[in-house]
């Protein structure tokens, strides 16, 4: 995660050169709106995050933006639709360290995440919290570590569903703690964030703005925050290391890919746009008020944080077991 903020900052100058379009495309590009699929429910970070930019790109490029939520298996369904649009940068995706996660965990899908998409920005870096129920009584990290021992499995957390960053935080979890909790998965942060405030599932793992004002209004209770810094959202919450578990450091970026085969006037145009935005002033508060650090860095450095996502994940997942059988 160091990493990841680092490349991006190294790139900054690089990403925000606008470069113009060749030919054709750049007397009609664009002529009609353009579609960001979300691959979540609307109200998590994923679809927060996408109308943020939207809304500032859409005055950028002179025609509507238009999100569109496409949820479902762990937002690879979203992502399969974006992969097989036609590649006129007409047709966008929002996507997630989930998608590295996916390519391990799920036994068949129909796109390639690194051979299928071209990658335009990161757009944030969102830490994850460890949040609970209230009715769970435990107040910290080794409180709720000690809860779990005494009565394995019986302890819930819910995620974004199978293969997404929050379930494999859930894995990491446990097999760093010795505890066994029950994996409940949904399609997204609006009925995840609903049933923890109701009670149905103890805990969840989930990145810090669909939950943050829940926490300010004390019907969640934050336990630890996964990324190896304190959130700026939450600064007086410890991070998993803190808290006793050394080396945990897992956090969840978003950004903007094109499917494969956009011409690359399109995707430097787009870059150059949303590089520009994420780094004004006004996105930067919009991001501190939902506890997201900005990125903006170039296509090939995004391309390469996906590489490196992909076999690091791959190894992840080996170790903590994860598979579609829920675990």
């Amino acid at each position: 995660m160091r990493n990841l903020r680092k490349r991006a900052l190294l790139g900054a100058l690089a990403a925000a050169a606008a470069l113009a379009l060749p030919g054709a495309w750049a007397q009609t590009w664009p002529s009609r709106s353009v579609s960001i699929i979300v691959p979540f429910p609307a109200g998590g970070t994923t679809d927060v995050l996408a109308r943020a930019l939207g809304q500032e790109l859409s005055k950028t490029l002179g025609q509507p933006v238009v999100v569109e939520n496409k949820p479902g298996a762990g937002a690879t369904l979203g992502a399969d639709y974006v992969a097989k649009a036609k590649a006129d940068g007409y047709t966008l995706l929002m996507g997630a360290v989930h998608h590295t996660i996916a390519t391990s965990v799920y036994r068949k899908l129909g796109y390639d995440f690194e051979k299928d998409f071209a990658p335009i920005t990161t757009v944030a870096l969102v830490p994850n919290v460890l949040v609970v129920n209230p009715q769970v009584p435990a107040k910290t990290v080794q409180e709720l570590l000690a809860q779990a021992k005494a009565q394995p499995g019986k302890l819930t957390y819910g995620s974004n569903g199978t293969g997404t960053g929050q379930h494999l935080i859930g894995a990491q979890f446990e097999g760093m703690g010795g505890v066994q909790l029950l994996h409940v998965p949904y399609k997204g942060s609006g009925p995840l964030t609903t049933d923890l405030l109701g009670g149905q599932i103890s805990m969840s793992f989930d990145t810090v703005t669909p939950v943050l004002p829940h926490i300010k209004a004390g019907k969640l209770r934050a336990l630890a925050v996964t990324t190896a810094k304190r959130s700026v959202a939450l600064p007086d919450v410890p991070t998993l290391e803190e808290a006793g578990l050394p080396g945990f450091d897992m956090g969840t970026w978003f950004g903007m890919l094109a499917p494969a085969g956009t011409p690359k006037g399109i995707v430097a145009r787009l870059n150059a746009d949303m590089v520009k935005i994420i780094q004004s002033p006004e996105f930067r508060k919009k991001m501190d008020d939902i506890g997201a650090d900005p990125i903006a860095n170039t296509p090939e450095q995004m391309a390469r944080q996906i590489k490196d996502d992909t076999a690091r994940f791959a190894r992840l997942v080996k170790e903590a077991k994860v598979s579609l059988d829920g675990r």
